[in-house]
């Protein structure tokens, strides 16, 4: 089985002949460390990754898992100081780790945008929302005063946000969290950027609006042909709107696969117990949701063998002793996971009796 970095579905345009062959962003290897006084914490640990234009990639976990690091790494936001990034970035073509700060604020913005968790800590709260999609375009676009105002009334209004003229004006405490976040997507959006990270964009809203802002960003990735990363705790949320999941458990990808082969054959044990504490809509009223028992574990002293092993109900005496690699499925190659007993094989004491763990 092949232990190489797992690529995702190619659904962008085919490449003219002669035209260089590279994928818009392809990760290898990455690897955040975080120097701490209790000792180096590896916040991601050797992830990979691939992105085609006009694919999207879930990356879905636990609060601490990694995700939002991941990002954030890619993005190359992370502060250098008692801080180590390793691996490689490439996007497309050019190499993001350990580039100068004047390249990463040239792409920051233009050809890669974030839309962050929190829109009311990400937003200045002393600046006018129109000044701040503004400065945006005046930066990237070099566009005049005046225009680039125009232009932030227009992106308010391509947004979904009425009387965009009045809105302009408005300081981020005199909107809605709804409303914020769509002014982040308008700032994300301003320069066209060829690859969108969205960091939880629904956190803290209700489900209407939720789906109002994951509509408006599909709208925006379909109109703009744009490669976007959609990370969230949630797999009920990317379900039917990413063309790959990534599971991450304590830094790791644990299991990366197209979506619905995913759903359809789920291998780790960790994302299994994920889907199982999703609420239903068919459930029955005040049905107790099924936790995941136990903690992730500490990131600074790793426990030895698999990170999920002490919170796994099949773990055997090996999940205690080795890490497993991510390794492909031998029936399903682009399906990746990182487990010694996949969901659908019989563990040793379980083969001799003719039973699976399915």
């Amino acid at each position: 089985m092949s232990t190489s970095a797992p690529e995702t579905l190619v659904t962008g345009d085919a490449k003219s002949e002669g035209q260089a062959e590279h994928k818009l962003l392809e990760v290898t290897d990455l690897r955040t460390t975080f120097h701490t006084p209790r000792g180096p914490l590896v916040a991601v640990d050797g992830v990979s990754l691939s992105l085609e234009r006009g694919e999207t990639l879930g990356i879905v976990g636990e609060s601490g898992s990694g995700k939002t690091v991941l990002s954030r790494s890619i993005m190359g936001l992370i502060p250098g100081r008692n801080t180590q990034l390793s691996g490689s970035v490439l996007f497309d073509g050019v190499e993001l780790v350990g580039a100068p700060e004047s390249l990463l604020r040239s792409i920051w913005g233009a050809r890669i945008a974030m839309v962050f968790q929190d829109p009311m800590t990400s937003l200045n709260p002393v600046h006018r929302i129109g000044r701040q999609i503004a400065e945006t375009l005046r930066l990237h676009l070099k566009l005049s005063k005046k225009l680039a105002a125009e232009s932030a009334v227009t992106l308010l209004a391509q947004v979904g946000i009425p009387s965009p003229e009045l809105r302009a004006r408005n300081y981020p405490v005199e909107l809605s969290g709804g409303m914020r976040q769509r002014v982040m997507i308008a700032i994300a959006l301003a320069c066209g950027p060829q690859l969108l990270l969205a960091d939880e964009p629904t956190t803290g809203l209700d489900v209407t609006i939720q789906a109002q802002i994951l509509d408006l960003l599909a709208e925006a990735q379909s109109m703009r042909h744009m490669a976007m990363i959609f990370v969230t705790h949630d797999l009920g949320i990317v379900a039917t709107r990413t063309d790959q999941i990534m599971v991450m458990y304590s830094g790791r990808a644990v299991e990366v696969a197209p979506t619905r082969q995913l759903f359809a054959n789920v291998r780790m044990p960790y994302t299994e117990a994920l889907l199982h504490s999703t609420p239903r809509i068919g459930d029955p009223s005040h049905t107790r949701l099924q936790a995941i028992d136990g903690r992730p574990p500490d990131l600074v002293h790793r426990p030895v063998g698999c990170a999920f092993a002490a919170r796994c109900p099949y773990a055997q005496e090996k999940c205690r002793e080795e890490s497993p690699p991510l390794i492909a499925d031998a029936a399903e190659p682009d399906h990746f996971y990182a487990c010694w007993y996949p969901r659908g094989t019989p563990t040793p004491a379980q083969a001799q009796g003719g039973t699976s763990v399915a």
